[in-house]
């Protein structure tokens, strides 16, 4: 299900926004789908439009993944008429990484400068946001992610070196990487928004191996920083049932909690994560064999 809202901002100018649903599939559907079918489903293809908000609303914790890249000037941030909600963060909590150039973000009047890779987390409660960019030649690109909330914490920008890092994998293992924990709960409190970025180092191209699941919660990945002339290819499904699918520069996939969680790059790359549900442990994962799957 798809709409597209507009907003009369003020006198002069139109805001746009896209609003689309995507139930929640089962295993036993995700068995019978063609690849049409999959990335219908999964696949989130245009985030970054001028102007323009872009949602997706996933049935699975009610999930919502979304872009904004502001060109001429502010940018507001209202409710899509399908949240039923006076205003966006009414019964929401907001998580914002910005992977395009320098903007800003205000918050019921509260200016928050984000640069490339830098985190701002936005409470329950909060009426007024607002996006801007810097430079319209090289806008900022907010890649959000929101989730449902009941209860106000405190609105947070946490920088590179605000992140929690660990180092994971292996070059003989083609999956160095670098894990950069941002709006985590050993960082900042939230409700139940999770999100952080996995950058694979040169010669790495497997991310979230040997892949896992997690029942109490689900996943959604934002790839970027993929090469001109690459791809990824995201691998879902259950342990003994995968299913692929492949995505471009910019792209998104939804990751259902009984999905095992992976990738893989003809190249390096970098992707956010971004999870929701009642645990906020990140190590509380179950681990498949990498020769267990099939």
């Amino acid at each position: 299900m798809q709409s597209e809202l507009t907003i009369q901002a003020d006198s002069q100018t139109e805001q746009k926004q896209t609003f689309e649903s995507r139930y929640a599939s089962s295993p036993n559907e995700v068995k019978g789908m063609d690849t049409a079918q999959l990335r219908q489903s999964f696949l989130i293809e245009n985030l970054f439009v001028a102007n323009q908000f872009q949602w997706v609303l996933s049935f699975f914790d009610r999930y919502l993944t979304g872009g904004i890249m502001p060109i001429d000037g502010p940018v507001t941030l209202h409710a899509p008429e399908q949240l039923k909600a006076t205003y966006f963060l009414e019964r929401r909590e907001l998580g914002i990484i910005n992977v395009g150039g320098p903007g800003q973000v205000v918050a019921d009047g509260i200016q928050y400068d984000l640069d490339y890779k830098e985190a701002l987390y936005i409470g329950q409660g909060t009426q007024d946001i607002q996006f801007i960019s810097y430079d319209a030649e090289t806008p900022a690109k907010f890649y959000l992610n929101s989730t449902p909330a009941t209860r106000n914490y405190p609105t947070r920008k946490i920088s590179r070196a605000e992140a929690e890092v660990v180092e994971l994998g292996s070059a003989a293992t083609a999956n160095h990487r670098t894990i950069n924990k941002l709006l985590v709960n050993s960082i900042l409190p939230t409700c139940q928004l999770q999100m952080g970025m996995t950058e694979l180092k040169p010669g790495s191209v497997w991310n979230t191996m040997p892949a896992h699941t997690h029942d109490r919660r689900m996943e959604v990945y934002f790839y970027f920083e993929v090469p001109k002339g690459q791809s990824v290819c995201h691998f879902m499904g259950q342990p003994q049932e995968t299913r692929h699918i492949w995505m471009q520069n910019e792209q998104a996939v939804i990751s259902p909690n009984w999905s095992i969680h992976s990738g893989s790059g003809t190249s390096n790359y970098t992707f956010i994560w971004g999870m929701a549900g009642e645990n906020l442990d990140y190590g509380d994962m179950d681990f498949c064999a990498i020769t267990d799957l099939k």
